[in-house]
């Protein structure tokens, strides 16, 4: 059973503490600890679930003081953010707003992190419309993980074991407009539903290029396929949006359900917050 302190609070098991020097010293504790190590960065996702015994790492590897995680960087083609860059500075950021608005907005109203993959969180759904590239590093060298493949399952992720997410690259798409809308729930602040549009349209208003990701519905964050496939080659009105975005729910069959919203409520709500999302993207 679970101890609790005098306030009620549960307490983690015990754990080894290391404070990582570099990105390499980090791998290597990870790989030295195959399946009990944990890297801890902020603490916010992975602290909450200790104390709750939900998770159980015998080892912290906290890679919060490697300052060189820390970046945006934009050239022509793509940007770059630093796995360890504030949500603020994401937020905030001119590089950032300016060709990857929806990004800026997610960070903005951030819960959740792209390593512990919560169901709920606020960037999965960003770095699936954009089209990201998670870099990670372990101990055997770097590779990059498309976005559509690094989510596997609730808190499940395509890392291997002693492997650190180290940088997020986000392809400039020229024309893109985009928006990130969510529900958020009260008591969290992680989203209800959350929907993120990518939206090109071409010289005559007619939609060439549409990207949506949602969060919130399902085990993991998921494309939806089918409302961009309605938006392709549309031409861009409020009726079109409508129409489409009334099938936004078609590619999550298993919706979630829990005591703050039912099936029925959650698929109402992506439609819904969809087409306020693709309305935004494109004003």
């Amino acid at each position: 059973m679970a101890s609790a302190s005098a306030g009620g609070t549960v307490i983690p098991p015990p754990f080894e503490y290391h404070r990582a020097t570099s990105l390499d010293d980090a791998a290597r504790l990870l790989a030295k600890h195959p399946g009990e190590a944990k890297v801890l960065a902020g603490g916010h996702s992975l602290i909450p679930m200790m104390k709750l015994r939900l998770a159980t790492p015998r080892i912290l590897v906290d890679v919060g003081g490697l300052s060189d995680l820390s970046y945006v960087k934009r050239n022509r083609k793509q940007l770059a953010v630093g796995a360890l860059t504030t949500h603020a500075i994401v937020a905030g950021a001119e590089d950032v707003k300016s060709t990857h608005g929806a990004l800026a907005e997610a960070a903005n109203a951030i819960g959740g992190s792209l390593a512990h993959a919560d169901p709920a969180a606020d960037y999965g759904p960003a770095v699936l419309a954009f089209d990201a590239a998670i870099v990670v590093k372990g101990a055997s060298g770097a590779r990059a993980i498309p976005a559509f493949k690094f989510f596997t399952g609730p808190l499940s992720t395509a890392l291997s074991d002693d492997e650190i997410v180290t940088e997020i690259r986000l392809p400039i798409l020229p024309g893109a407009g985009s928006a990130y809308e969510k529900l958020p729930q009260p008591a969290s602040g992680f989203a209800v539903v959350g929907v993120c549009a990518v939206v090109v349209l071409d010289k005559h208003g007619v939609c060439t290029q549409a990207r949506f990701a949602a969060t919130g519905v399902a085990d993991r964050a998921v494309r939806l396929s089918t409302l961009e496939t309605a938006l392709k080659g549309a031409q861009w009105s409020a009726g079109a949006i409508a129409a489409a975005c009334g099938k936004a729910d078609a590619d999550v069959p298993h919706v979630l359900e829990d005591a703050f919203a039912t099936e029925d409520y959650r698929r109402h709500l992506l439609r819904v917050i969809a087409r306020r999302a693709a309305e935004r993207a494109v004003p």
